[in-house]
């Protein structure tokens, strides 16, 4: 109807105790890795107050954790009570894992963070620009900011053969992970008022056990909303094509080889 909000795109209630389970798993390994590229440009420090927005299960926190020492803090936020469950679990005193969402840092009071950080996660914020608003709010001055996410001009190899899998398949298909250009990132950044600012695409190439691994990884990092709702016959002659494209195209003694292309972007607050 008229004046109704629009339904989200991503939906945040799709995530179940196997997904966050799996995610766990699989983000120790592909995103963990991603996430310490970021971390080593933010000159993150003993004693430091991080805000890890997006942090899924809590790998990368609990590896700030121990960067910032007992005399700093982590805190880890996630809108998914699962993995926000998992997160707290990893922590050794000075990481508090709490629900949450970029668009709304409201429980934090002005300038209470050092660092804040979004590994992997930036592409999925709905309202990028309140997001970048309240980070900057929440940053002490000079501040350090640092993201990473999906490029619209270099997509992940696995989108690419799961687009010509499910057309194949005459599968209805929704692609459920955003993306950015590196023009459209360092205009938001830079036109929420940071300064700065640095950005890098990277590329970095995955190995997956088989197909299924490749599915569970998709499925899992986006909460399932990866072939939601599709149904089990046609979800399973996706999968038949897919196999059929990677095998043995991609097969390497390590696995399945595929990469994926992520920009990097960090910038400060002003100190005035």
């Amino acid at each position: 109807m008229a004046g109704e909000p629009a339904e989200p795109r991503i939906k945040l209630t799709l995530d179940t105790p196997q997904l966050a389970a799996s995610y766990d798993e699989i983000s120790g390994h592909h995103q963990f890795a991603d996430g310490k590229e970021l971390i080593s440009a933010l000159d993150i420090a003993n004693g430091d107050r991080v805000l890890d927005i997006g942090a899924g299960t809590g790998h990368l926190a609990a590896y700030v954790e121990k960067i910032v020492g007992s005399s700093g803090g982590v805190v880890a936020i996630d809108p998914l009570p699962l993995r926000v469950e998992i997160a707290q679990s990893k922590s050794t005193g000075n990481l508090e894992a709490r629900i949450g969402r970029a668009e709304d840092l409201s429980e934090f009071a002005d300038a209470s963070f050092d660092v804040v950080y979004l590994n992997c996660v930036f592409h999925w914020v709905e309202d990028k620009k309140r997001a970048l608003a309240e980070i900057f709010r929440v940053l002490k001055a000079g501040g350090r900011l640092g993201l990473n996410c999906q490029d619209t001009d270099h997509p992940h190899d696995a989108f690419d053969f799961m687009r010509r899998a499910v057309t194949e398949a005459g599968v209805e298909y929704n692609e459920s992970v955003p993306s950015l250009s590196c023009h459209e990132l360092e205009a938001m950044v830079t036109g929420a008022g940071f300064v700065a600012y640095e950005g890098e695409l990277r590329k970095f190439v995955n190995f997956y056990r088989d197909v299924d691994a490749l599915l569970a990884w998709s499925s899992s990092s986006s909460f399932g909303n990866f072939l939601a709702n599709v149904a089990e016959a046609r979800s399973a002659r996706m999968r038949d094509v897919l196999a059929r494209l990677l095998e043995p195209k991609r097969r390497t003694s390590e696995g399945i080889c595929l990469e994926r292309h992520l920009l990097f972007a960090t910038a400060r607050k002003p100190v005035n």
